[in-house]
């Protein structure tokens, strides 16, 4: 039977080596150990890995497998996968199939050709990928997928997995700390959660196919306005049209035989923008599940003829693509621990992780931003479609009232409770949320989690949930250390939450962090931070205090940021010279020529009007406007190419970065102004690429 004729509670998870399939296959001591591996984080016992590994391969052979591959997540910001079968030669020249515990638990790609930062020279090709089995092995394209972290022969860390699974386990132990002081023996673990939203463009693939810039960049690097964009907003929350209806519909299947909770799915602001929302899940799943969504996204457009575009800005003038990460922690006794429940003012414990969590924000802001970095991103940062650069953090009226009366020792009034009146008889009255939402923050309360809101939507999430849940655990871990020592518990913390508001309530506002007054008094009043670029943000992960806090939590060494931060600045400087070379390449091959055809057949024109004695005063005016456009675009290709050139020979890291940003880029937006201009002169049939029109409004 066909997955569409099926309930979803029958396929959902079929491709999942999940806990029902392991508790039907494994034998009940195995089980428990794998059990008790993904719930509390311990250590799995060697002896069960052979067990473990023959059950997962009858599995999957039974399913379709052939093959199987430690799927893994190195520094180029995607997956990386290496198929081996599962086929043994026997002694009569035939074949088995056998899968062991060591083939399980260890890989050995080959480790040379991802990026390193310098801790690996490109002769040194050995690195080593280690099972995680917290996260559940799948099925796809005939291959069993196991996750695995990545490291080097030298042991340091490769990947974005592993920083990730290490922050959780030190934000699990402080926070444990935390409940301790509160009289909670229950619990046993805490848990960082995240639900990770997906904004993404949809466009016709012949359209796609015919723009070199989409093809190589992701996006476009040329294009003039289209006559509609969204000032309407009509598109947002609009009618789905049924073509990207059927996509939908079969990104959810997809998504749901992996396990996926796929959940929402909606039309966002720009044209052809939309939306895919997940349930919330623990922050090492939620990241192997985006790097999944996003590829399953991209392939499942193929198959409806249409192109998946995750690029942070594809079309400059309308609303580029985000990916916000809603964040929580929860205790394994049930607990959400940032819910303040119906009387917030009462609930020290609540408070207690939100001021460390304000403290961190605070203290940590630039390593927030840094998380959020790339050239990609660059484009949606300030702009009026996402968050400021400057980070703040937004708690709701209801929130600030709390913490404002805490500060001056004055007493809560808690607003009545109240209900909206609609007015309308048959529509039933509900009751108000305690404080509305803030669209403008990147950091906001959300009422029993933060959603951090800068995040491209072509990022991982494991760099931005490795920082948070890191310096959460910084901050706890300096409260347990003050109260602990205490002798008046509750009089001791009540100080300490005092003391941390006075300190660091500058990083609230729960305003329009859109307004430009907000920029001023953010930086010059409040001195927050406003790390404008990628490349003004990079520099901060090497901060002294921020290095002696993730080797304090063993979650970096000094060499491995080091290492992340060449990464980072390298793919910079090489995304903006691989888009301006792709800028030269179609002016030079196509924009150019297009242009001096065109402004040809304007000539003919005037000539032959002029032979038989009509004045030809607009042919003329045009030819020379675009004559004197054409002269200037090659102008400006010419010293767009001179400047790439010299970029090549500016010393590697934040140096070649930043001639990348004031030389290259600003060239190429010069270079940019004069071709769009031109596209509104030249007929459409002469331009050599489709349309914003065409693009934004073909499906």
């Amino acid at each position: 039977m066909s997955e569409q004729n099926k309930s979803v509670s029958e396929f959902f998870g079929c491709n999942v080596f999940s806990d029902t399939v392991m508790r039907e296959r494994l034998p009940k001591n195995v089980y428990k150990s794998v059990l008790k591996t993904k719930q509390l984080g311990t250590a799995l016992d060697s002896e069960v890995a052979d067990v473990v590994a023959n059950a997962m391969k009858d599995w999957a052979v039974e399913k379709g497998a052939t093959h199987y591959t430690h799927w893994f997540q190195p520094m180029t910001g995607v997956t990386a996968e290496k198929h081996d079968a599962f086929i043994s030669p026997t002694a009569d020249g035939g074949a088995i199939l056998e899968f062991s515990g060591k083939e399980l638990i260890k890989g050995e790609p080959d480790a040379s050709s991802f990026p390193s930062g310098g801790l690996r020279a490109t002769f040194e090709a050995r690195g080593y990928t280690a099972w995680d089995p917290t996260s559940c092995a799948f099925i796809k394209d005939d291959s069993l997928y196991i996750p695995t972290a990545f490291c080097s022969y030298t042991g340091e860390i490769l990947d974005k997995k592993t920083p990730l699974l290490r922050s959780m386990d030190v934000v699990s132990e402080q926070a444990l700390r935390i409940l301790r002081l509160f009289g909670n023996e229950r619990a046993t673990r805490v848990t960082t959660t995240v639900g990770a939203e997906q904004e993404y463009f949809l466009i016709d693939k012949k359209y796609y196919d015919m723009r070199e810039d989409l093809v190589i960049t992701g996006r476009t690097l040329f294009g003039a306005k289209p006559p509609k964009g969204q000032e309407l907003e009509d598109h947002y929350f609009g009618n789905i049209k049924q073509r990207v209806s059927d996509y939908m519909k079969d990104l959810d299947e997809e998504l749901w035989k992996l396990g996926i909770y796929s959940k929402t799915k909606h039309n966002e602001v720009a044209p052809s923008q939309h939306e895919l929302a997940p349930i919330f899940t623990t922050a090492n799943i939620a990241a192997d599940h985006n790097q999944l969504t996003m590829e399953i996204m991209k392939k499942t457009a193929l198959k409806h003829g249409l192109v998946c575009l995750l690029h942070e800005k594809p079309f400059a003038g309308v609303n580029g693509s985000g990916k916000h990460n809603n964040w929580s922690i929860c205790s394994n006794d049930g607990q959400n621990l940032l819910d303040p429940g119906a009387t917030p003012q009462d609930n020290l414990q609540f408070l207690t992780f939100l001021c460390a969590i304000i403290k961190g924000v605070h203290e940590y802001a630039p390593l927030l931003r840094l998380s959020a970095a790339s050239a990609g991103n660059d484009h949606r940062l300030g702009a009026n479609e996402a968050p400021p650069a400057v980070v703040s953090l937004f708690i709701g009226s209801e929130l600030q009232a709390v913490i404002d009366a805490l500060e001056n020792g004055s007493k809560f009034s808690p607003t009545p409770d109240n209900e909206f009146e609609i007015g309308v008889d048959a529509l039933p009255n509900f009751p108000k949320d305690t404080t509305d939402r803030n669209r403008t923050s990147p950091f906001a309360f959300t009422g029993n989690k933060f959603e951090f809101r800068m995040l491209g939507s072509a990022d991982s999430i494991s760099c931005t949930n490795t920082i948070i849940n890191t310096v959460v655990a910084n901050e706890l871990c300096q409260f347990a250390d003050e109260l602990e020592k205490a002798d008046n518990f509750e009089k001791a913390l009540k100080a300490l939450l005092i003391k941390t508001i006075k300190n660091h309530k500058q990083i609230v506002f729960n305003g329009n962090g859109y307004a430009d007054e907000w920029i001023d008094e953010a930086v010059n009043v409040r001195k927050l931070p406003n790390l404008v670029s990628t490349v003004d943000a990079l520099p901060e992960y090497t901060r002294p205090e921020f290095v002696s806090m993730f080797e304090k939590f063993k979650v970096y060494t000094a060499t491995e940021i080091n290492s992340r931060t060449e990464i980072l600045l390298e793919n910079y400087s090489k995304v903006i010279n691989i888009e301006a070379l792709t800028m030269l390449d179609m002016c030079n091959k196509k924009i150019v020529p297009a242009c001096i055809k065109y402004t040809k057949s304007m000539c003919d024109a005037v000539i032959s009007k002029n032979a038989i004695g009509i004045e030809a005063n607009l042919e003329r005016k045009l030819a020379q406007k675009l004559t004197q456009l054409t002269e200037d675009i090659a102008e400006a290709a010419a010293a767009l190419d001179k400047k790439v050139l010299s970029a090549q020979s500016q010393a590697e890291g934040l140096t070649m970065a930043k001639y990348y940003r004031n030389e290259v880029f600003a060239q190429m937006q010069k270079l940019r102004l004069l071709v769009d201009e031109t596209e509104t002169m030249v007929a459409e049939e002469a331009w050599p690429f489709p349309s914003y029109s065409a693009l934004l409004y073909s499906i």
